[in-house]
């Protein structure tokens, strides 16, 4: 618990007086402001996305979140977000920005073409040869390997076409 806090060089300290331990962050000056005129950091973590709000004429003007824990769900293993009860909240807004995480390829493709996927969803294609379990169809990059670089993907996206002409 933090219960003395000061801002130095940059960077906000928070000093407990139970453990006597000082613990420095990095406080941008357009964090240390947004905290100035809201009372409080305006940012959120570990929330999710509920809903949308409009109004009458479909404008949007709010956004409704909810907070989340990750869970390892028992039948694959993966990690999901779990709602916490009694933690919806409000957000008032007149425009978002999306910035979207990777959570692996389209279930869809793989689905419907009836590619084997490992145990992160990720299209199985040893590395080297590309193919997956469909003869015809490889997979390279992000949809092979999980999120990864860039380059990766490039180069990974060239073996495979290297492969496949023979």
């Amino acid at each position: 618990m933090c219960h003395a806090s000061s801002t130095f060089a940059g960077h906000a300290v928070c000093c407990s007086l139970t453990s006597h331990a000082c613990h420095a962050f990095s406080l941008s000056a357009g964090h240390a402001e947004a905290a100035l005129a809201y009372g409080q950091d305006p940012r959120k973590y570990s929330v999710m996305t509920r809903r949308f709000v409009g109004d009458e004429q479909g404008k949007l003007k709010g956004v409704e979140i909810v907070g989340v824990k990750m869970e390892r769900d028992a039948q694959t293993g993966q990690f999901r977000p779990t709602e916490i009860p009694g933690t919806v909240q409000m957000l008032e807004a007149d425009l978002v920005f999306l910035a979207m995480g990777f959570l692996g390829p389209e279930a869809t493709l793989a689905e419907q073409l009836d590619i084997a996927r490992d145990e992160r969803s990720n299209f199985k294609a040893a590395f080297g040869d590309f193919a997956t379990s469909v003869p015809g169809v490889f997979a390279a990059g992000d949809c092979r390997r999980g999120q990864s670089l860039v380059v990766w993907a490039i180069r990974e996206g060239r073996d495979a076409a290297e492969n496949i002409d023979g």
